[in-house]
């Protein structure tokens, strides 16, 4: 760490001094070198904080944090990569009242330092593994996360709260992408010799509302789309990025199966047709009894009720309930606004949020988990 940012991690509170050194450290998901710095300097917060540094792993090419038991009894999940590029989100550290702002501040830089100083005096069986291609969706570090919590008696997932609430049940997620092969032609002399592959993405997209089913909150999006190169040529190649997801694991299969037996409308183009099932559902049955428990646990405290809902974004706790483990997600910042400019955390509610998680990790150490 430069002399530069050692004065500033000393300048603010101490929960608030690490958190700030992360956040100005940015480590979006892709570049890799800042998500090994990200991780290097998580080992450095975790020696100040709990007197023994992290591990730093490489699995599957990706640097890991891990601090703690080899096979714990309780896993504490997070993730150190964020969805921000170099110097897209300005100011990178801001505090207004109780709003702290920054990228990657409620998704998720906050939960992982509050993690951190839970575990302060813990003996136990325990870990804190924090990965760095979470926003991606784990390709790396999925089958770790579904060993490690195959063995574990309870995985406690550290992403941001929802207003507060923890969650208790996510949508599984999987990603698709259709490429359009078709024919260029000049738009204007002989647009009839070309085989227009925006029109064909557009029957596509289409087709993929039709897939859409509110009962299961099963959403397919299209998201990232390009077509053509000039204005006054029939577009040849199109590329269609797709978004799908829904509470119900039969509904995932049923829309996987539908886009791969796309076809082409118009006969003259190809369609190559790539992705699939990601993240499972995390259902409730999975979370029930770490949630009871997490709520008895903030009323012994004096702390008011947790309260639970269910989202639509997905997280590693899908992975860990897919393994057959007991998971309670949605345990890290109070704040709002994740992979938006407008992405803040609460700071009056860090210390509360470290506090309950430390009860919570004593608890599940002392007793079974029924």
């Amino acid at each position: 760490m430069t002399s530069e940012k050692a004065s500033e991690y000393g300048r603010l509170e101490p929960m608030l001094a690490p958190l700030e050194a992360l956040v100005r450290c940015e480590s979006p998901t892709d570049d890799l070198d800042a998500c090994r710095e990200v991780v290097r300097l998580a080992s450095d917060i975790a020696t100040r904080v709990l007197g023994v540094p992290a591990q730093i792993k490489e699995i599957e090419g990706r640097p890991v944090f891990w601090w703690g038991d080899e096979q714990p009894e309780v896993l504490i999940l997070a993730h150190l990569d964020t969805v921000w590029p170099h110097g897209s989100y300005q100011p990178l550290w801001e505090i207004k009242g109780d709003v702290l702002r920054g990228p990657g501040t409620f998704d998720m830089k906050a939960g992982f330092i509050q993690a951190l100083y839970a575990l302060k005096g813990i003996e136990g069986s325990v870990a804190l593994v924090a990965t760095t291609d979470e926003e991606t969706g784990s390709h790396a570090s999925k089958a770790l996360i579904k060993d490690l919590s195959s063995k574990a008696k309870a995985v406690l997932v550290l992403e941001a709260s929802l207003d507060g609430k923890v969650k208790t049940g996510r949508k599984g997620t999987a990603m698709y992408q259709i490429k359009v092969l078709g024919l260029a032609a000049h738009a204007g002399l002989e647009p009839e010799k070309g085989v227009n592959t925006t029109t064909e993405i557009a029957h596509a997209i289409l087709a993929l509302s039709s897939l859409e089913s509110a009962e299961h909150g099963t959403t397919v999006v299209p998201t990232l789309l390009h077509s053509g190169n000039t204005t006054n040529t029939v577009p040849d190649v199109a590329v269609l990025d797709i978004d799908a997801r829904s509470f119900s694991q039969a509904e995932l299969e049923r829309v996987d199966k539908a886009i791969k037996n796309f076809t082409a409308v118009n006969p003259k183009a190809h369609l190559e047709i790539t992705g699939g099932l990601n993240r499972p559902p995390l259902q409730p049955s999975s979370t029930k009894a770490l949630y009871e428990r997490a709520e008895k646990v903030a009323a012994a405290i004096g702390m008011k009720p947790l309260g639970c809902a269910e989202v639509g974004g997905a997280s590693d706790g899908n992975f860990a309930a897919a393994a057959g483990a007991q998971v309670l997600d949605g345990l890290g910042a109070v704040g709002g606004g994740a992979h938006a400019p407008t992405e803040w955390v609460s700071v009056s509610s860090m210390q509360e949020r470290s506090d309950f998680l430390h009860a919570f990790i004593k608890d599940l150490l002392a007793k079974d988990v029924s």
